[in-house]
């Protein structure tokens, strides 16, 4: 029982001063919806700490420490009624920052303490706000340890709507601001869109937006712009955007015409007049998207800023430049980890994470925007698997690249950006030195390719080979500025400092450094011939924290210390001791290196501030070095996949023919002890456009299907695909209906879900789309699924005439080919062993190969058996299945599927049996027809037809779809 108290006690802090729980008792209560965390800055003297209170307190404990031993409880009451809380040390809390604004998409304070306190500090101020699309603020903390993998897109939406015109339905205007402030960057796009507001989803997807700024509904909610706010949270939810509601009066273009140019880079455009910058900005003549980006300015307070004056660029987003893509496709297709996800675990499992291969951070993040932004200019497609090739073909120069260059590339945006704010010291100056050495080197490698692949010469000297010899002599001059102000000697040492001759101050001070330095040495020599140990072995000099300049011995060794030497402090390691001697070099050699410090800051800060001015060229190179480690990322997968990637032969949107020979799934094949069987894949355009895919669970269906999408969007991202060979046109738009979830705390369910996903394809897809369905219609019953299955697939085949792969256990649906030329039925083939009874195990083998036909029967009892299901459940499972299969009426089953040319035979019998019964053949060889006379005999008719069918009731009896029909009858 005391035990357990004194644990208690532990983890209560009595002597808090209550003023900070009353001032955090006060603090304004944050929305659920929002996802805040909270963060106090603490300081004591020179240390420095970070802590969380209350719930943050406990979420950190949990996703951080994973333990709660961590919580203390401030205040009197202990667990029960204190104030939990929790330390985290600098390094910790920028993991727990990262994770919360990366990962869990969170957003997060940090509060400040307020001057003037004393040593009790019960007050703060919030410092710092930060956002997953707002990084602004906490980059320094971010990634001062690592760079930047991810692109922050935070956007602004402002809705408005066209006037109907006579006869015509109102036109939906949305306008788009995006800003990456990583890079400083603002972008606008508008549009006309649909009910459903699918473009904009498409363009939440083109932009990785991690946040949405969004006007603020009215209370009641019930107008027409108040639905339609509703309709556009429900979009950025599905794509796991954070939402953030702003007053309506931030989204107006009145300030946006005087704040812009103060933001462009242009010196020629900041000093324009309001009239002017209209004219000069074509962006701000938009309709609509100027008032999204004055509420987005205002939200990231770029104005407030001074390094962001002159220092953004904007562009207009076309919509139409790149293939479109919705959520549901991003799951479908597998191409990056879901929200929430670490993605740690995802290298192989998601096509991004498969593709990466890319040895820097900027070329990660272009693999992403890139696999986000497939292209639709024929052209540029073709530069881009042509420069593939020439790395596939060229495995040395590669290889060369990859490893001796690209890996030693660091983060430009990143430098760039700490130069423009002031952060950057002498190690950012030297890392960008480094860089400028290497160009050289990468320059000659990729000249050498042009003698070897001379049918891309002039490509790589397009794409590469110009821009890099321009910023090779644009950095000229900075390698001469580095080589003669740093000393390039000690930055082998880690040690970045300003060369001694450069300035006679820091000559003499470096000659007294020197002579410390020696003193040090030659003390360290002595100390070892006084006590007989070896220099290298025993004693050791050392620069301690605690005692700086010192030697240490082992426990043993110090027993023969003498009282000439001083002794420091003793543990598990040794024994720290010094000399009068020492501790004077020591002393010299702290005090002269400071001074050294001290002089040389005001010219370190002249060296960054020169080095500063080479911003716009490092960003420029930085985006041809991202380029090359992604084209060689796509070379590294397509040669090293377990077969090798080939290169697609691209057609015209709406000409071409989708034909891809042993086509694999490119995440699957990589998997661990998974033999992949290719098929494959023929659809011709007006001839056999839609695909209707029958066969069991855990076939193949839904593999084959979402293959042939990912490798679509390979192919328009530029990388080759994992076929023997490949045919493909190009889409406008890839569009997926697959395993959509229900979500009950948004009241959607499952089939409203699937719903909405489908509503989106019928309403944006053309004739140049690739739709890709599966099962679609479960959730709901057997005949309204069926009903909405074929009404969809009839619309696709009939009106859209777009690509179309339809995987469904509705086996009735593959009658549509009946009706539609374009149609082609397929299934996924699975043996079925024998059985003699009714009640024996049927044995079931997957073969996992696709070819024409129909699948006429449905396995679940089978694969319920294969998931080992109790015995008692099958048997019962089967006795039902029979039951439904014999029952008739309304309750048939569906799936109960009569071949057509059983169903023509038994057609045929049934005339023969009419045209038997209504005339009889002439006894010669003629054929005449008598026809029987107008009275009738009836009881002769009857016993006419009795005859009838006695002669065909061989051929009745052996057709199953006569039996039905008599059975229903």
């Amino acid at each position: 029982m005391y035990g357990k108290e004194k644990s208690q006690d532990a983890n209560t802090d009595q002597n808090t001063d209550p003023g900070f729980i009353t001032f955090f008792g006060k603090l304004p209560e944050k929305s659920p919806e929002t996802g805040t965390l909270r963060l106090f800055h603490r300081y004591q003297g020179s240390d420095s700490w970070y802590a969380v209170y209350g719930p943050d307190a406990l979420y950190v404990a949990q996703h951080i420490y994973h333990t709660n031993s961590v919580i203390k409880y401030l205040g009197f009451g202990g667990r029960d009624a204190g104030l939990p809380s929790v330390t985290l040390k600098t390094s910790m809390a920028q993991q727990l920052l990262r994770e919360a604004l990366t990962i869990k998409q969170l957003r997060v304070e940090i509060w400040e303490p307020e001057s003037g306190q004393g040593k009790k500090v019960n007050k703060f101020k919030l410092e710092k706000e930060a956002s997953p699309g707002n990084l602004q603020a906490v980059e320094d903390m971010l990634f001062s340890h690592s760079d930047l993998t991810t692109t922050p897109v935070v956007i602004a939406i402002k809705i408005s709507s066209t006037p109907a015109a006579a006869g015509k339905a109102k036109q939906k205007t949305i306008g788009i601001a995006f800003a990456d402030t990583s890079v400083r960057e603002l972008g606008v796009s508008d549009f006309v869109d649909n009910d459903l507001f699918s473009n904009t989803e498409s363009v939440v997807i083109q932009l990785s937006v991690k946040e949405a700024i969004i006007p603020t509904g009215t209370t009641a909610g019930t107008s027409e712009r108040d639905i339609e706010l509703h309709k556009l949270k429900g979009v950025l939810e599905r794509c796991g955007v954070i939402i953030t509601e702003r007053k309506p009066s931030e989204f107006t273009n009145k300030s946006i015409i005087d704040d812009l140019p103060r933001l462009l880079v242009s010196s020629e455009v900041s000093e324009l007049s309001s009239a002017d910058a209209s004219v000069i900005i074509p962006q701000l003549s938009l309709p609509t998207a100027p008032a999204a980006l004055s509420a987005l300015v205002n939200y990231l307070s770029l104005l407030s800023d001074p390094s962001n004056h002159n220092a953004f660029r904007i562009r207009t987003h076309d919509l139409s430049q790149y293939m479109r893509l919705d959520a549901s496709a991003l799951r479908a297709l597998n191409l990056t980890e879901a929200p929430g996800n670490s993605g740690t675990t995802t290298r192989n499992t998601t096509l991004l994470g498969l593709l990466n291969k890319c040895k820097t951070s900027q070329g990660t993040r272009l693999l992403g925007t890139w696999l986000k932004q497939p292209l639709v200019n024929l052209h540029e497609i073709h530069k881009r698997h042509n420069l593939v090739e020439v790395f596939v073909m060229e495995t040395n120069t590669r290889r060369t690249l990859q490893d001796d260059f690209m890996k030693l590339m660091p983060d430009l945006h990143r430098l760039s950006k700490r130069f423009q704010k002031g952060h950057a010291s002498l190690e950012d100056v030297v890392r960008v030195y480094q860089v400028v050495l290497k160009l050289p080197g990468i320059v000659e490698a990729l000249e050498s390719l042009q003698t070897e692949q001379s049918e891309y010469a002039d490509l790589i000297n397009e794409v590469y080979l110009e821009s890099l010899k321009q910023h090779e002599e644009s950095l000229s001059k900075y390698s001469e500025m580095v080589e003669q102000t740093l000393d390039l000697d000690e930055v082998d040492r880690h040690n970045y400092v300003i060369k001694p001759d450069f300035d006679p101050r820091l000559q003499q001070l470096s000659k007294k450094i020197s002579e410390a330095r020696d003193g040090l040495d030659a003390e360290h020599q002595a100390a070892a011939e006084d006590l007989n140990l070896d220099i290298v072995k025993k004693l050791h000099l050392e620069n301690s924290q605690t005692y700086g300049y010192c030697f240490r011995v082992t426990k043993n060794d110090a027993r023969g210390l003498s009282k000439s030497y001083i002794e420091l402090g003793t543990i598990k390691s040794g024994v720290f001791f010094t000399t009068r001697k020492l501790k004077q070099y020591a002393n010299n050699y702290k005090e002269y290196s400071d001074q050294y410090a001290r002089t040389q800051s005001g010219l370190v800060k002249e060296v960054v501030n020169i080095a500063s001015t080479y911003t716009s060229v490092l960003e420029a190179l930085d985006y041809v070095i991202a380029h090359l480690d992604v084209i060689l990322s796509f070379a590294h997968v397509s040669v090293n996949a377990p077969t090798p990637y080939v290169k697609p032969k691209m057609t015209m949107s709406g000409t071409g023919d989708l034909i891809l020979q042993e086509a694999r799934h490119p995440c699957l094949e990589v998997q661990e002890d998974v033999s992949f069987i290719p098929n494959d894949v023929e659809m011709i355009k007006d001839k056999t456009e839609f695909q209707i895919i029958t066969g069991p669970n855990m076939g193949g269906k839904s593999t084959y299907i979402r293959q042939i999408g990912v490798i679509a969007l390979m192919a328009q991202a530029g990388c080759f695909v994992p076929c023997i060979e490949a045919q493909i046109p190009i889409f406008d738009s890839i569009l997926c209906r697959v395993g959509a979830g229900d979500s009950q705390l948004k009241g959607v369910s499952t089939f409203m879900a699937e719903m909405l996903e489908t509503a989106t394809i019928l309403r944006s897809a053309t004739k140049d789309s690739l739709i890709i369905i599966d099962e679609l219609g479960r959730g709901t019953s057997t005949y309204d699924g069926f009903g909405l299955a074929w009404a969809i697939s009839e619309h696709i085949a009939s009106k859209i005439h777009a690509f179309c792969l339809f995987a469904t256990h509705f086996h009735e649906l593959t009658a549509l080919d009946q009706q539609i030329p374009h149609v082609k039925n397929l299934h996924v083939v699975a043996h079925v062993g024998e059985k003699t009874s009714a009640d024996e195990k049927q044995d079931i083998t997957l073969l996992y190969k696709v070819e024409p036909g129909i699948c006429d029967q449905s396995f679940g009892i089978h694969v319920a058996e294969m998931a080992k299901f109790p015995e008692a459940v099958i048997k019962l499972a089967r006795q039902k299945a029979r039951e439904l299969e014999d029952f008739g009426g309304d309750g048939k089953h569906m799936e109960e599927d009569i071949p057509v040319e059983v169903t023509n035979e038994g057609i045929e019998i049934v005339q023969h049996l009419f045209r038997s019964w209504a005339g009889k053949k002439a006894v010669d060889d003629d054929d005449d027809v008598v026809m029987i006379d107008d009275d009738v005999d009836v009881e002769k008719e009857l016993e006419r037809l009795r005859s009838c069918v006695q002669e065909l009731r061989p051929r009745i009896e052996g057709n199953p779809w006569l039996q039905k029909m008599l059975l229903e009858l």
